[in-house]
């Protein structure tokens, strides 16, 4: 190989991984989660009876089979001969993704491969709300809804459904936590503007709402 060739090469290999302009690209490769941590025996009325918003966490991190229950709680594959989820959405859309913010960084939950897809690796935690206990949960999730892909007519309808379907997802989050003795509060008090911007969401993607997770301070 002569010299330009090899200059070539090497300057396709740096756009390509996201080196130009001395700005290392972001791994994208998925994190597959690790089975995931179910209440087992517990009941639904023992879940409903704990149900409770929390507002001050310990500092301890989820585990990763927690971390995996949840998600598969919030809205995992219950029916993997259709694809279908633990959460509904108008005319099955599927319209909401979860993002996890955690202090490495954030990612987007793959439901259909149960993995964390790295988005960032910056800790954007604070960024998700505006109450100073956001920064000190260990997980924060963000509920984003893909404009394009919501059901609805008008603008009212999309923007309605969105907020509806993210509901059923967050109590879900609400459901496992109070089983699993874990501490959970969703919140709307967000600088949506600033937060996508951090993600790089691009102009379909909507912050509808962002829930905390962690264990309770004692």
């Amino acid at each position: 190989m002569d010299r330009r060739t090899f200059i070539r090469s090497a300057g396709a290999l740096c756009v390509g991984l996201g080196l130009v302009g001395n700005k290392a690209a972001f791994a994208q490769k998925s994190e597959i989660l690790p089975p995931p941590s179910l209440p087992g025996g517990k009941t639904l009325e023992e879940a409903l009876r704990a149900r409770q918003s929390i507002r001050s966490y310990a500092e301890k991190d989820v585990p990763g089979e927690v971390l995996s229950g949840l998600l598969w709680a919030a809205c995992g594959i219950n029916r993997k001969e259709t694809g279908k989820r633990t959460a509904p959405s108008a005319v099955n859309k599927q319209e909401i993704d979860v993002w996890v913010a955690k202090k490495d960084g954030f990612f987007v939950y793959d439901a259909k491969e149960h993995a964390l897809v790295p988005k960032g690796d910056a800790d954007i935690r604070a960024l998700t709300g505006t109450q100073s206990y956001v920064p000190t949960a260990p997980l924060d999730l963000v509920y984003v809804a893909d404009m394009g892909k919501v059901a609805g007519k008008t603008e009212e309808e999309k923007s309605n459904l969105a907020w509806a379907d993210t509901g059923y997802i967050s109590q879900n989050v609400y459901l496992y936590c109070a089983v699993m003795g874990l501490g959970t509060v969703v919140r709307a008090s967000i600088d949506i503007p600033a937060l996508s911007k951090a993600m790089g969401l691009p102009a379909n993607q909507r912050v509808i709402m962002a829930q905390c997770v962690g264990y309770p301070k004692a």
